[in-house]
């Protein structure tokens, strides 16, 4: 017959001390002399004793888990997030929840009021304009939010999708590109961040940009697209995507179409996932430094559950990855 779980009496009667006493030290509600503690951790090692994180969250009224929302976690993009958020948080005795919000702003709100009442803090993913977002401010639990808020007091972590965009059209003008195009996806706060980037380096060659708009940041919508851009009357040299799914569809259609990348046009992205190394040709793009996002929000959420001030902005430096997706056109 198995033997029955160690209690916290177990553990009182090892420590000759009282259940209170276990219950408050395990619980982190008090710290006792060396003597205390030693007596305690030594009872808790020899009878294996594991706390009941049920009972202790009711004790405490926290769960140790971290709420993160995410917009598509099919997107590699939003994985690597995960990745570095949930390296962080278990190093740090937390439990990552994990939800995805790819729905109506309305959705997204109850989804993300329901997560609150089950963690103690939330890093949070939205397509939501700010002015659509004062209630997020009205949580009761520590947020942090992803990109970059000018109203609401919350910290955030930000990519700096402008620099990143601007890298891109420059490396394109400096390749010789003069007929440039973007497959955006207008649904998105970054596509603005990113268009800016954009248009802020054409603008300064007196280059025109064209502008096709998505209707998911998918293979899928860059594969439907790639007719129009390159079939059409005034087909671009080179066109930026808005991420690197949408290029990946892209550049798949394409070549379905007898269009030579990056012999024909040249095609970039954004996010850097893993998947744009190893397609032919291999598509230049932007590393926005997903899994370095993910850490960084979980370390300033962490310290403001701790109490600890932070700063309202960390912005990330994106770095420009150089592939074969892209080619010098003559003058």
């Amino acid at each position: 017959m198995k033997n029955p779980a160690p209690t916290i009496r177990d553990v009182a009667a090892a420590a000759q001390v009282s259940t209170a006493t276990v219950s408050k030290y395990i619980n982190g509600a008090q710290r006792f002399s060396p003597k205390v503690e030693a007596a305690l951790d030594a009872a808790i090692a020899s009878l294996g004793y594991r706390s009941n994180p049920l009972a202790k969250s009711m004790i405490t009224g926290r769960t140790n888990t971290i709420g993160l929302s995410v917009l598509d976690i099919t997107n590699p993009h939003f994985s690597s997030i995960l990745k570095g958020a949930n390296r962080v948080a278990h190093d740090q005795g937390y439990s990552v929840l994990l939800v995805d919000t790819e729905e109506t702003p309305s959705r997204e709100r109850r989804v993300l009021e329901e997560l609150s009442r089950r963690v103690d803090g939330m890093i949070v993913f939205s397509r939501m304009r700010e002015h659509e977002m004062g209630w997020m401010a009205e949580i009761d639990k520590p947020l942090v939010f992803f990109g970059s808020l000018a109203e609401l007091p919350l910290p955030t972590v930000a990519s700096d999708d402008h620099g990143g965009a601007f890298m891109l059209a420059q490396h394109l003008r400096m390749l010789g590109h003069r007929r440039i195009a973007y497959l955006g996806f207008s649904k998105s706060r970054r596509d603005e961040e990113r268009l800016g980037g954009i248009r802020e380096c054409l603008d300064a060659a007196g280059l025109e940009l064209r502008i096709f708009d998505g209707e998911s940041p998918s293979l899928g919508e860059g594969e439907r697209l790639c007719s129009s851009i390159v079939l059409g009357a005034d087909r671009p040299d080179a066109v930026i995507c808005y991420n690197d799914l949408m290029a990946l569809g892209f550049m798949k259609e394409a070549a379905n179409l007898g269009v030579s990348i990056p012999r024909d046009l040249s095609v970039v992205g954004f996010d850097n996932i893993a998947y744009g190394k190893y397609v032919t040709p291999g598509l230049t793009t932007v590393d926005l430094q997903s899994e370095r996002m993910g850490a960084s929000a979980m370390e300033k959420l962490l310290a403001v559950i701790r109490g600890e001030p932070v700063e309202k902005l960390t912005k990330i430096a994106p770095q420009l990855i150089l592939r074969a997706s892209t080619l010098a056109r003559s003058s």
